[in-house]
């Protein structure tokens, strides 16, 4: 009996001179939520790339629900459903009439099929009007019913939440909550949203440089990075940057973190931020401590993204 759905052993993708991928490894459980994260350019596509038959494996193996991409290429592909960013479907049409065509595609795939995976999505009372009169996260929720229509074993998600507003974002991650745990399907999911990330997926798998980094569950990798003297603060004042720069002179650790500044430092020596702030005419506009890090911070302190 086949355990992985998804098997990566030793893959390696060279371009010319240039090696883009190099010693991925990473096995996928059935019904497993898996966040794949990296800087641009740190080799994310490429590896989905690869998965999914579009670009050529240099060196290594991929398996998908125990069929080789090399070997069994129409094996391996049967139990992959996938979409980029945005699904592309014909907007004149109605959703229904999308599905149709795309079952096609695909053996065994009848009216039932295609009614089951319209309830799966919630899409059963817009699935008659035309895609043009969508909104971008039911266009999201259509593209995902057509990945599913052949009963794929892995689900594969490149930036699904692009565009999305925070209540399609998070409509996005209940149902694919959902399928992990009431189908047992395997998603595979790359996005920059690491909020969104941190609250919807099992493991984590950071990649950098063509390499990963580590792969661990969400909850080790918010433990794994903070040591147990430090405090985390993140402060907001009237000079952001100034602040930065002001704290990084006494040997504070400090960026620039969103619409804060995100410190490291010690309890004693927040007495001394604040009075190195003021003195210098900086407002401190709120101050807060985070009792546990974000995996925004932990991927910054990995990648090296917050130098």
């Amino acid at each position: 009996m086949i355990n992985e759905v998804l098997k990566i052993d030793n893959l390696k993708k060279i371009i010319g001179k240039r090696t883009i991928v190099s010693d991925i490894c990473f096995e996928l459980k059935k019904g497993e939520i898996f966040g794949f994260l990296g800087p641009n350019g740190a080799g994310k596509s490429t590896t989905i790339k690869m998965i999914v038959g579009l670009s050529k494996i240099t060196e290594g193996s991929i398996y998908v629900g125990g069929c080789s991409v090399k070997d069994d290429f129409k094996g391996a592909m049967r139990n992959i459903g996938c979409i980029v960013e945005n699904p592309d479907m014909y907007k004149y049409m109605s959703g229904m009439d999308n599905l149709k065509i795309f079952a096609k595609i695909y053996e065994g795939v009848d009216e039932s099929r295609i009614n089951e995976v319209v309830k799966i999505v919630d899409l059963e009372r817009a699935i008659n009007d035309k895609v043009k009169t969508y909104s971008l996260g039911m266009k999201q929720r259509l593209g995902i019913a057509q990945a599913l229509l052949h009963s794929p074993k892995l689900l594969i998600l490149d930036e699904p939440t692009n565009g999305l507003d925070p209540a399609g974002i998070k409509e996005m991650r209940v149902l694919l909550r959902k399928l992990a745990s009431e189908t047992g399907l395997t998603v595979l999911v790359s996005s920059h949203i690491l909020g969104e990330m941190q609250q919807m997926c099992d493991r984590v798998g950071i990649i950098n440089k063509g390499k990963i980094i580590t792969i661990k569950s969400v909850e080790e990798l918010l433990n794994m990075t903070k040591e147990d003297d430090k405090t985390i603060i993140v402060l907001e004042s009237d000079d952001n940057d100034r602040a930065v720069s002001l704290l990084t002179s006494i040997n504070i650790n400090s960026s620039l973190l969103g619409d804060g500044v995100h410190i490291e430092t010690t309890k004693e020596r927040i007495p001394e931020i604040v009075t190195t702030l003021t003195t210098a005419g900086i407002a401190i506009l709120g101050m807060d401590k985070q009792e546990t890090q974000s995996l925004e911070d932990v991927f910054m302190k990995l990648t090296g993204e917050g130098k």
